[in-house]
């Protein structure tokens, strides 16, 4: 009976004091992904894989159940305990990405994925990506140390290991975003404007370089990049689908179950999530979505504008920043505005790691932004 109340007590207390508008945007969010889920992948399950036609969305429920029990406990933490929880999981994840090259299981040319007996098939940098914000922010925040540039460099040489495994899979996506994530940390931790563009032009240099040394391996980016500077190359073949679903779909959409880009392109219900649902309900509801998100946005910040706590600040911040930049990047890919980087849209997006990854990311939002007891 005494643990019950004190469960009970807990429950209670963790209610009163989270964010609630904060905690119904994931809700809502997540809920859209689920049947956006069970849209797209109904037929590609019973179709292509001769399987239940809810195979996908039952998959996709089964991961959102799993994240709702990481949003809970990431959320229920203490700050300090979070802290310390995130540096054990960082080093963790760290360690399960150093071991993909050597384990980790190749698809379509690219390793990044690991198949453990106790585990089901994983993306780590998808686990990895919301630690690696609380390790960053916890050293730009660090108060013994005063010398501002000397953070920059102790983050960068964090950072430095993670980006060199992701180029090495290869998947310069996700390189590319942590490393913008990495960018907008220090931008808000206030360097020097001069110093912050040459960043950008070492990005640019080592991707070029890569590239031009090693075309076998990264030659498929220089393809990605002829086919949207060029698009009669010939190379663009899901971005001219993803382009024509969105127009075919108009304003208001075909209607549930009448797209078709869903059964053209491959991956559709994960790269090119928006692309299907403008296809079928319409730029309108994308315009929705939109919104939901920014408006998601504007609760944290708002919440961040009210914080004393630097180390809360810029994990809010990298927090928000690795979902508004991920959204941006899928929303951008769809509309032909960016080449393909085969990003997920965070918590629309089917697929297991990414769900996970976000729902970490939600707790430790959600963790930052409830009423604190003084």
């Amino acid at each position: 009976m005494l643990s019950g109340n004190l469960i009970y007590k807990s429950y209670y207390n963790w209610w009163k004091n989270i964010n609630k508008t904060v905690l119904i945007l994931v809700a809502v969010l997540f809920g859209l992904g689920l049947f956006f889920s069970l849209v797209s992948t109904s037929l590609i399950a019973s179709d292509k894989l001769n399987t239940n036609s809810y195979y996908f969305f039952i998959k996709h429920l089964l991961f959102i159940i799993i994240g709702v029990f990481f949003i809970i406990f990431f959320s229920s933490l203490k700050h300090d305990d979070l802290i310390k929880v995130s540096r054990l999981l960082f080093i963790l994840f760290l360690f399960f990405l150093i071991l993909v090259p050597f384990l980790g299981v190749e698809i379509k040319g690219s390793r990044r994925w690991m198949d453990l007996p106790l585990l089901p098939r994983f993306q780590p940098i998808e686990l990895l990506k919301p630690f690696l914000i609380v390790i960053l922010a916890s050293v730009l925040s660090y108060e013994n140390n005063k010398n501002i540039y000397y953070k920059f460099f102790l983050s960068f040489l964090i950072l430095t290991p993670v980006i060199l495994l992701l180029i090495a899979q290869p998947d310069v996506g996700q390189a590319l975003l942590t490393f913008l994530t990495w960018l907008s940390l220090i931008f808000v931790s206030g360097i020097n404007l001069i110093i912050f563009f040459v960043f950008f032009v070492l990005l640019f240099f080592l991707l070029l370089g890569s590239v031009y040394l090693f075309p076998n391996k990264y030659g498929y980016i220089f393809t990605r990049l002829q086919s949207f500077f060029d698009p009669t190359s010939g190379n663009n073949y899901q971005s001219e689908k993803a382009s024509e679903a969105i127009i075919s779909g108009g304003f208001f959409g075909k209607g549930i179950g009448e797209g078709t880009l869903k059964n053209r392109v491959p991956e559709a219900h994960t790269d090119y999530i928006v692309s299907v649902i403008s296809e079928e309900f319409g730029v309108l509801f994308i315009i929705i979505l939109m919104i939901i998100f920014l408006f998601f946005v504007y609760q944290v910040f708002k919440k961040l504008y009210a914080e004393d706590n630097n180390q809360t600040k810029l994990i809010l911040v990298g927090s928000m920043s690795i979902i508004l930049l991920q959204a941006v990047i899928h929303i951008g890919v769809n509309i032909g505005l960016l080449p393909t980087t085969g990003m997920t849209l965070p918590f629309i997006s089917y697929g297991g790691s990414s769900i996970v990854s976000t729902s970490i990311l939600s707790g430790i939002i959600l963790n930052l932004t409830k009423r604190r007891i003084n």
